[in-house]
């Protein structure tokens, strides 16, 4: 009756009617009875298993107003922009979620008539308690702007789930989030390249550089130290040439041209980066020379290495297996930052750049 009611005042006032029915296999025989419950109806079908054509010719039809009642499924969930179309009947919107009940309300009211949404459901003591939640929820929020509401209403009775807990992530309390971001990212990469991640071998520890001269944020050029501790982060998370660029335009912007100590600060990260790249664990200076030790999964080659060792033996010397040293005099921070990078280049495998 109260179907009737709704689809023949839709109708005697020129508009028209989305009754949404999102159950395919039955869809067709809903379309017979509501033709029999109101036969001044004229009613086409429309959902997601139909040929395209066909879908599109139905949509464009109901746009044009050659029918007025369309029974669909959640088909028209989104990108539906029918201003003739101000009723909207929902069979079962028990099982519908509150966001989406709410999307589907939304189809109707685009224009300056009255609109209607009407939500058929079965008695409440059949339905559980959740979806009664739902529904109190979509009924009380009529106001314009209700969204957030919603929102608010849906995460009280979904739960706001509990991405740090045991239940949803395992153990991360224990590791710490830095960690398992790390792990996952380790994962990914691994997956991306087609390759079986190994869980036996250990995260790979950082580059250590140790160029012994000043390389720091000063207090007077940045006095914050909340911000100071932001930016020593982002620098530090620096992932490429190109980053660490734009941060130094960002800082001096923000704070003035760049202190000769955080120029060093740029100009170690810029170091570790190319050791990175190179697969190596530690570059390290001082006045009279300094060292290169290599990792296990370096991609500097071998001949390179034994070659700087035979042109040049009171400069370069192998310490076992996977340590170079090199005996140069470097006074200053220039000095030691221009043979790091020299080096680092010498080293790099022909045709690329650690850049």
């Amino acid at each position: 009756r109260v179907t009737r009611e709704a689809i023949l005042r839709e109708i005697l006032r020129g508009g028209q009617v989305f009754y949404l029915h999102n159950e395919v296999k039955s869809i067709e025989k809903t379309a017979r009875e509501l033709k029999e419950l109101v036969p001044e109806a004229r009613i086409e079908i429309a959902h997601g298993q139909m040929r395209e054509r066909e879908l599109e010719k139905v949509m464009s039809d109901f746009y044009h107003q050659h029918f007025n009642i369309l029974v669909c499924t959640t088909i028209i969930e989104t990108g539906i922009d029918i201003p003739s179309a101000n009723t909207i009947i929902i069979d079962r919107a028990d099982k519908f979620g509150l966001a989406q009940l709410h999307q589907l309300r939304g189809r109707v009211g685009r224009s300056h008539h009255q609109a209607y949404a009407y939500l058929l459901t079965p008695e409440p003591k059949s339905m559980t308690s959740d979806a009664v939640k739902r529904l109190e929820a979509i009924c009380a929020a009529d106001q314009l702007g209700s969204g957030f509401t919603l929102a608010t209403h849906d995460l009280e009775i979904r739960g706001a789930g509990e991405l740090l807990g045991e239940d949803q992530s395992g153990h991360i309390h224990s590791i710490g989030f830095t960690l398992y971001m790390e792990l996952l990212d380790r994962a990914v990469d691994a997956i991306r390249k087609g390759k079986t991640l190994d869980l036996g071998i250990p995260l790979a520890e950082d580059v250590e550089i140790k160029l012994n001269i000043p390389a720091l944020i000063p207090d007077d050029y940045l006095p914050d130290v909340h911000t100071r501790l932001i930016m020593y982060k982002r620098i530090a998370n620096a992932n490429s040439e190109g980053e660490l660029r734009e941060l130094q335009v960002e800082m001096i912007d923000r704070f003035g041209l760049l202190h000769n100590y955080l120029k060093n600060l740029f100009q170690v990260t810029s170091i570790k980066l190319q050791a990175r790249a190179l697969g190596i664990k530690k570059v390290e200076t001082g006045p009279m020379g300094g060292r290169i030790e290599f990792g296990s999964d370096t991609t500097v080659e071998p001949l390179v290495i034994v070659q700087l060792v035979q042109q040049q033996p009171d400069t370069y010397r192998l310490q076992g297996a996977t340590t170079l040293r090199f005996t140069v005099a470097m006074d200053t921070a220039e000095q030691r930052i221009h043979q790091a990078q020299e080096l680092l280049h010498l080293l790099a495998p022909t045709g690329k750049s650690t850049q």
